[in-house]
């Protein structure tokens, strides 16, 4: 199962839910930097899930005027796959990430090139920490698993500036630009 999919059948797993329903969570709850789910991939998704024998669906009328909406419920399969798969992610640290990779090809590229991705690399951290820093503060009284997600991306992001702050300036004491 991938992320995107354990994402969105968490979701239903949380509560019987139609796809819009779904895409208003995960752009509320800032999900979309790490579940790389865009918009139109939610109902294929939602579909593949059902296909599986994880969901399954119903017709409900629309609050107020408009068509029908198709709600998803998570069956005890999709429960059973769910959990397997969160404590899967919640027990293994994962593998290297492709950040290391690039670092590994640092002595191959020109000094002054790899100073200057990373230097992007920061301020798109920087980017990233502010926008979970306002989610964050501006969500008032979060459920604990929310609270939670936001201080732990906040505190990665923030580790990995605190990382950078000190990796760049000893690369450039290495190199000449």
């Amino acid at each position: 199962m991938t992320n995107t999919e354990l994402a969105i059948l968490g979701l239903v797993v949380e509560a019987p839910r139609h796809g819009y329903e779904i895409e208003q969570l995960i752009e509320g709850r800032g999900m979309r930097s790490w579940t790389e789910v865009g918009f139109s991939s939610i109902y294929y998704i939602l579909g593949k899930l059902e296909r599986r024998g994880w969901l399954r669906s119903h017709r409900e009328p629309a609050a107020g005027r408009g068509p029908q909406r198709k709600v998803y419920t998570a069956l005890p399969a999709g429960l059973k796959a769910w959990t397997e798969g969160t404590l899967k992610l919640l027990a293994d640290p994962g593998g290297p990430r492709p950040f290391l990779l690039g670092l590994a090809g640092l002595p191959g590229l020109p000094a002054g090139e790899a100073l200057a991705a990373l230097r992007g690399y920061r301020r798109g951290l920087l980017a990233r920490r502010d926008e979970v820093e306002t989610a964050w503060q501006s969500g008032g009284q979060l459920p604990y698993f929310l609270e939670g997600m936001f201080e732990y991306s906040f505190n990665l992001l923030q580790t990995e500036i605190e990382w950078l702050d000190r990796y760049i300036p000893r690369l450039e004491s290495q190199v000449d630009e």
